[in-house]
């Protein structure tokens, strides 16, 4: 279990996307209405809006900040905006996903027993579980962290 480069994964944000594609027709739209009747307060008006609220949407898009995933030699680290984790690589003995609308990636320790992790929201309660996004495809997932030679968590009540 040796990672001589940096493999990362940043998770991808629909919010984002369309917020700022949302934003940009807003402002388009806003140009448009402008530049067909400039001659009417009406649509200069409405243009204006147009343009303010496109501006405004793209801006709120811009400041998301995407979970990203990375390991190196030294350590695993998760960050979602100000939220960083940092786990040891040789602390870290499988992994598992958690389906659902928002997927969350669960790692464990050398014995089998998930992590507990500080909740991203800042809440009191700790979770066994690192929040990635509705769109993080868990074949991707899979594959960087058998990047990493990682693991996932055998999930089967059988032995063998």
């Amino acid at each position: 279990m040796s990672v001589t480069e940096k493999v990362r994964l940043v998770c991808p944000l629909g919010r984002k996307h369309a917020e700022l594609w949302g934003g940009a027709a807003l402002v388009v739209l806003g140009v448009v209405c402008v530049a067909a009747g400039a001659t009417h307060w009406a649509n200069l008006a409405l243009g204006g809006l147009l343009v303010v609220g496109g501006l405004a949407l793209s801006w709120h898009g811009s400041r998301f900040r995407p979970p990203v995933l990375e390991i190196d030699a030294q350590e695993f680290r998760y960050t979602r905006g100000r939220y960083v984790v940092r786990i040891p690589f040789s602390d870290i003995g499988s992994y598992y996903v958690l389906p659902g609308r928002t997927r969350s990636l669960g790692l464990c320790d050398a014995t089998g027993r998930p992590r507990l992790f500080p909740s991203v929201e800042g809440r009191r309660a700790g979770r066994p579980y690192l929040p990635l996004t509705g769109l993080t495809s868990p074949a991707k997932v899979d594959a960087f962290m058998s990047s990493a030679g990682i693991p996932p968590r055998d999930r089967s009540i059988t032995s063998g």
